[in-house]
């Protein structure tokens, strides 16, 4: 059956529901066994090593680049045409957005991806911290938020269209995908010098195949289409706030993000039992749940701001080469470092996730 045929059976909500269920379920098993974690990275970072986690980055943001750049030269994908870069982008939301995300997700040790990873394989912590995530996306999206979101966004913006860093910089189109492969090299060369086993090279290259997979599967829709369908991939941001209002508005409709989270929170729970990794977690003590839910706060509202997170904009917006999500990476970078610095490790708080 070809996606017309789909299209034609189930209609073009379900078959964008079914997509991202499908890109989820390829996320939520290769992040759950590689534990991709940017939160993670950066705290390696910032302690002076490249280590294990620095290596599943450079894996994951590799990987993304090199299939997402090597679609577009093949024409299998436009990126012209994705949802980041075919609205105005906002430099200020990325800068501000950034570095609140950045301190959020170090407060609540873990990303939102990596909180909903967690939750699915028995981290209450993650549960409650991914919860409030939502909530307060939601809220940034179109509630009480939004006004405040929308005025710091407003500050400094690109134009019509985000800004393509190819284009600005005036460089031919291949450029991409040769940055994608200095990564990624760069990454394999971090992996083996960490003695990082092959299955975790493949899941940790996963993570970033699953967003080349919902690029090339939202865009091959939004081309038969007979409604506008946005060509997006993963992000949990915009989805976390969709998937809420889905079951919580009997109006909502079935969209690619309404798939995305159910099919990350599927593919981590199946893979987790299937690695015997399944285990009720709590949190340690009332200070950790306090800090926890005020870094997903933070996450919540930084994430809308910034036009994504750790995922949608460090890896999802950066394959299609958004000059805002790179921004944005780079201030979640700086802004977690420096909570690491300045909290964990005078405090000789531990690196690992949660």
């Amino acid at each position: 059956m070809d996606i017309i045929e789909l299209v034609e059976r189930i209609g073009e909500g379900p078959t964008a529901a079914l997509f991202g269920l499908i890109t989820g379920l390829i996320f939520g098993v290769a992040a759950q066994r590689s534990n991709f974690c940017l939160r993670a990275a950066t705290v390696e970072f910032a302690r002076g090593k490249l280590g294990g986690k620095v290596a599943v980055w450079f894996l994951t943001f590799s990987t993304a680049l090199v299939w997402v750049q090597s679609a577009q030269l093949l024409g299998l994908f436009r990126q012209a045409d994705s949802r980041v870069m075919s609205v105005p982008g906002s430099w200020s939301g990325a800068i501000v957005g950034g570095l609140l995300f950045g301190v959020g997700m170090v407060l609540s040790r873990g990303c939102s991806g990596r909180l909903l990873v967690l939750a699915a394989t028995g981290n209450l912590r993650s549960v409650v911290s991914g919860l409030i995530f939502a909530v307060t996306a939601t809220m940034s999206l179109k509630g009480i938020l939004a006004p405040v979101r929308d005025k710091l966004a407003g500050l400094w913006i690109t134009g019509a269209e985000n800004v393509n860093i190819l284009s600005a910089l005036h460089l031919p189109d291949w450029t991409g995908l040769a940055v994608g492969i200095v990564f990624a090299v760069a990454g394999m060369y971090l992996a083996a010098r960490n003695q990082i086993g092959v299955k975790t090279w493949i899941f940790a290259s996963g993570v970033g195949f699953s967003v080349a997979v919902g690029w090339v599967l939202t865009f091959t829709l939004s081309q038969v289409a007979f409604e506008p369908v946005p060509v997006n991939s993963v992000t949990f941001s915009g989805p976390s706030a969709n998937t809420l209002l889905f079951f919580l508005d009997r109006g909502a409709v079935l969209e690619f993000d309404v798939g995305l989270v159910p099919g990350v929170v599927l593919g981590a729970f199946l893979s987790s039992l299937a690695a015997r990794q399944f285990a009720w977690q709590a949190f340690d003590s009332v200070p950790v749940m306090r800090r926890s839910m005020i870094g997903a706060v933070l996450m919540g509202f930084g994430a809308m701001l910034a036009g994504g997170c750790a995922i949608g904009n460090g890896v999802t917006g950066t394959s299609v080469l958004a000059g805002t999500a790179w921004l944005a990476l780079f201030c979640m970078w700086i802004g977690a470092m420096l909570t690491d610095f300045l909290l964990d490790q005078r405090s000789m708080a531990p690196a690992e996730a949660c």
